[in-house]
């Protein structure tokens, strides 16, 4: 059967917008963040001189998204930011104390959210998943 007759776009969007209702909801209920807060902060954790371009690469969003974002996360106190010292209309980005406490809730809560995901697959239906993600996001970035 074709993609067409079986509706995957819609389907794939379908499961998309709920899982990431789902993982808002945990996630907010955790650590008062977004889903997509969390990943920012999650990025901004893994590097040293993480910048505001570094973030929107690695989420695939325009940077004015990130920039929003990312001054809501300074409004809260949960991010931190200083002007690169190489490019001036660059900045940097760390975490406050308190960006790490709310990152550590928040890693509780996906925890959960993966562990919904992962019982109603077997393994090799995992791992086979990951691979067909991989494979439409590359074929889709161009």
């Amino acid at each position: 059967m074709n993609a067409s007759k079986l509706r995957l776009y819609y389907r794939l969007q379908v499961a998309a917008h709920t899982v990431q209702k789902a993982a808002d909801r945990v996630v907010s209920a955790a650590a008062q963040l977004t889903a997509a807060q969390a990943a920012v902060l999650t990025i901004v954790a893994a590097g040293d001189r993480i910048t505001q371009r570094d973030v929107a690469i690695k989420l695939h969003l325009n940077e004015s998204a990130v920039t929003a974002m990312v001054l809501r996360l300074v409004k809260l106190r949960l991010l931190e930011r200083v002007r690169s010292q190489d490019d001036p209309r660059a900045w940097h980005l760390s975490l406050s104390k308190r960006g790490r406490t709310a990152l550590a809730a928040s890693r509780a809560a996906f925890a959960s959210v993966n562990g919904r995901i992962e019982s109603q697959f077997s393994q090799r239906e995992i791992a086979r998943f990951v691979e067909y993600c991989n494979r439409l996001t590359e074929t889709f970035q161009h």
